[in-house]
């Protein structure tokens, strides 16, 4: 068995490392856990966290997940002291814990994916089932509805972008989406609204840029002001910061359990 107690302490132990984006693993952590889990399709049943095949081809190649290896192999070390935990779990416990650690509200999550090892053909998810930057609300819809997610759930979820930045060398874009990219808040959506944003001049994929041209929105960030439903709840979550960690923490921790599948009850 497992101690799960002791792992999060672990996981929790390695989030500041200076040498990394603004001092903390935890964004990439996150974003380690949401692409693993996000390529669920509720018409098949495939994808998802369970089987950690994010390891495999051709998910492993989703230009979506570049540079993800880099957050894999930093928890490869967890996985070996604790041999009984599977990378499914390890990664999608991590993204938990670090949400919490940034200051964000805590999801459910619960144990009991497998690993496999040498997936069929079928198990290992085809690239291009996670968002796509560069696209509007119609895509936004797609990718989320195929998961089994509604409108406030994809608000929801997109304020994860609270954390982070993006990177030329993975995903071609550049920069942070708010001041404090470690730390989880609501202050994306403020951002959003509050904001000017223009188009950035510069050689690389269409990204928009504030007055002070130190943060950006990606395309697909501002479809959630330009449709009129998006609009709506990123308004609430503005305002509500409470509503907006209730909401996150539901569908955050929801969309972790898509695809897996126990041979046991929850523990």
């Amino acid at each position: 068995m497992a101690d799960w107690f002791a792992l999060e302490r672990d996981i929790r132990a390695m989030l500041k490392q200076p040498e990394w984006d603004d001092g903390s693993i935890g964004p990439v952590l996150v974003r380690l856990a949401w692409h693993s889990s996000g390529t669920y399709s509720k018409k098949d049943g495939t994808g998802g966290s369970d089987g950690a095949t994010m390891r495999h081809a051709p998910e492993s190649t989703d230009g979506a997940n570049a540079g993800l290896e880099k957050a894999r192999a930093m928890l490869e070390p967890l996985k070996k002291k604790y041999p009984a935990v599977s990378r499914g779990d390890l990664w999608t416990l991590a993204g938990v814990v670090a949400v919490e650690a940034m200051g964000g509200p805590r999801s459910p999550w619960y144990p009991g994916r497998t690993d496999k090892e040498k997936p069929k053909a079928a198990e290992v998810p085809p690239n291009g089932r996670l968002p796509d930057a560069s696209q509007g609300a119609p895509h936004i819809r797609d990718v989320f509805y195929r998961m089994g997610f509604n409108d406030r759930d994809i608000v929801a979820l997109s304020g994860a972008h609270s954390l982070g930045r993006c990177h030329t060398d993975r995903s071609g874009y550049s920069g942070p989406w708010t001041n404090t990219p470690t730390r989880f808040s609501n202050q994306y959506f403020k951002l959003l609204i509050k904001e000017k944003w223009t188009k950035k001049k510069w050689d690389g994929p269409e990204q928009y840029e504030d007055p002070s041209g130190e943060l950006m929105m990606l395309p697909s960030d501002l479809a959630l002001i330009w449709d009129p439903k998006f609009k709506v709840v990123v308004e609430e979550y503005a305002e509500d910061k409470d509503t907006f960690f209730k909401d996150f923490s539901s569908a955050f921790g929801k969309l972790l359990e898509l695809g897996v599948r126990r041979s046991s009850a929850k523990l």
